[in-house]
């Protein structure tokens, strides 16, 4: 027979992680499950030819889009974390190990460039980035840089700056689809606001 498991309700969801950890797909399930409207911050971020958005346009943006209510955002800018933090009820970390969150990246940045994929604003990934010391243009250093640091500094954060929302804390992929089926539970019977915040 199988377990039953208790829903986790919530209206404005924040999805953070390194990069390779899953977010955007985690993001896009969610809100094909509860039919909520997903951002995903790169995408905004990064116009065209990778040309940056200024900070306020940024803000702007990302300011309005959280203003609704109910959503799921999902990206790790500190320059906009305010705006979310402060209207998220659910803030969920993909903390998985740098292994696999190496291989994960290494794969789809390999896929992305030999394939010429399209991303957002028509930009792709190119091969000279991979080859760059700077990890602000190579991914893989920057994703490998980071990891620690993310690992580290998130959860003291998040319970500092957001303690009204509810914070998981994921670090296995059993860890992740029992989540996905609490919010599957609690999307199907509609998401509301949350009256207390407790951390997972």
């Amino acid at each position: 027979m199988a377990h039953r498991v208790d829903p986790l309700v919530a209206c404005r969801v924040a999805i953070l992680g390194a990069s390779g950890s899953g977010k955007s797909r985690l993001a896009r399930r969610l809100g094909d499950l509860g039919s909520v409207p997903v951002l995903e911050l790169d995408a905004l971020y990064h116009q065209a030819n990778w040309t940056p958005l200024d900070d306020d346009a940024f803000r702007s943006r990302v300011g309005a889009f959280v203003a609704g209510s109910n959503w799921i955002c999902e990206g790790n800018y500190s320059v906009v974390r305010d705006l979310i933090w402060s209207r998220a009820d659910l803030i969920i970390f993909l903390d998985f190990s740098r292994a696999r969150v190496m291989g994960r990246l290494v794969r789809r940045t390999l896929y992305r460039v030999a394939f010429r994929r399209r991303l957002w604003n028509d930009n792709r990934e190119q091969w000279r980035n991979l080859l760059s010391r700077e990890p602000e243009r190579n991914i893989l250093l920057w994703s490998w840089r980071t990891h620690r640091r993310r690992r580290r500094d998130v959860p003291a954060t998040v319970t500092t700056l957001a303690p009204h929302a509810t914070f998981v804390h994921v670090r296995t992929n059993f860890q992740c689809r029992v989540l996905y089926r609490r919010l599957a539970v609690g999307y199907a019977s509609g998401p509301l606001p949350r009256s207390s915040s407790s951390h997972a």
